[in-house]
């Protein structure tokens, strides 16, 4: 069996499956993005082998795991025939001790090339905060809600720049209404792993495309180190009629329940105020979705302006656009971009006052 270093495993296991051999409440929590989890114990057998080990001994508790063991040899045998036809794979635990050794030992026997993780998942997660150090090359997309910024990401992904979607790797788009038609959201744990995953499959010495962001994106939180580096760099913000904001947005949520809704309505209803939220919702019930848009959007246009004007040190520039087109839209954006913000060696600048916004 291979022991592998964390870069060292994460190199080589962009081409192999991983198997993390940890519990389903652990593998729950957070895992190596792309994992397949093959559980040694379950969830109550672990804690009956770790009460083991506090009240009794070491020694009685690695019998008990050895007896859980012994029981389901086949079981894991079985599990790793139907999840992967792999002759090479990857795997890894808690620590790196105990069960990634004993599994390991065990998937050779069906003739498998086995890698293990040094450290285990604990030494995942260390890199994987310590990628949020890097210093990326940032552009940041703004612009009040419905300007169809994540329209506008999504077909820049499509060309040759790099670019980080965090509200898909959230599963939420970042607004009360965020959660509706997403799946559940990781834990932020996961997110974090996701995100630095993602992350360091791009070309460093590029740029990175990705959306303005609140820290917080439904449940999960932006790493501090990455906010404070998407918080640095110069925003450009999309400035787009509310027409057609209304409109993008109408064709984004209508198909929705009323309920549902109603129900994102009720959550901000302390802060978009009772009347508003009266009037919203009876709309909604009407169905006449342009004037609850219309009313929403005033909440969330002086939230979105306050906020900007509170960012001490960032650059926001304004940049219009007419068409909806989102392909010559995505030209316009590349194209201003490359003439304004990037100089000879690559890197973001701008040519007016850090302190104000142009």
């Amino acid at each position: 069996m291979n022991t592998l270093t964390i870069h060292e495993f994460i190199k080589i296991s962009k081409h192999l499956p991983i198997i993390d051999v940890r519990t389903p409440a652990e593998f729950s929590d957070g895992h190596i993005s792309g994992a397949i989890n093959i559980p040694i114990f379950s969830n109550e057998e672990r804690a009956v082998v770790g009460t083991k080990y506090k009240q009794e001994s070491r020694d009685t508790a690695i019998a008990k795991a050895l007896e859980y063991i012994a029981a389901k040899t086949d079981h894991y045998l079985d599990e790793l025939q139907q999840l992967t036809h792999s002759q090479e794979i990857c795997v890894y635990c808690w620590r790196g001790g105990f069960r990634s050794e004993g599994m390991g030992h065990l998937f050779q026997t069906a003739g498998k090339r086995v890698f293990r993780l040094e450290g285990g998942y604990k030494a995942y997660r260390n890199y994987v905060l310590d990628s949020f150090k890097q210093n990326y090359k940032l552009i940041v997309v703004g612009g009040m809600t419905g300007s169809g910024k994540t329209e506008l990401l999504e077909e820049i992904g499509k060309t040759n720049e790099q670019m980080l979607d965090l509200e898909g790797i959230a599963n939420h788009k970042g607004s009360a209404f965020g959660a509706l038609g997403q799946d559940d959201q990781p834990t932020t744990q996961q997110f974090e792993n996701d995100l630095a995953a993602k992350l360091n499959r791009f070309d460093l010495e590029q740029n990175i495309w990705l959306e303005d962001e609140s820290r917080m994106i439904g449940k999960v939180k932006i790493p501090d180190e990455l906010f404070t580096q998407i918080r640095s760099s110069t925003v450009i913000k999309i400035e787009v009629s509310k027409e057609n904001r209304i409109k993008r947005l109408i064709n984004d949520y209508a198909n929705f329940s009323k309920n549902e809704l109603i129900n994102s309505i009720n959550n901000i209803s302390r802060r978009l105020g009772g009347l508003n939220s009266k009037l919203a919702i009876e709309a909604i019930e009407k169905e006449d979705y342009y004037t609850a848009t219309d009313i929403i959007l005033d909440y969330y246009d002086k939230t979105y302006t306050y906020g900007l004007s509170k960012r001490e040190g960032q650059t926001v520039i304004p940049l219009k656009l007419d068409e909806d087109d989102v392909k010559r839209n995505v030209e316009k954006v590349i194209g201003f971009v490359k003439e304004n913000l990037t100089n000879k060696f690559g890197y973001c600048f701008l040519q007016c006052d850090i302190r104000r916004q142009c």
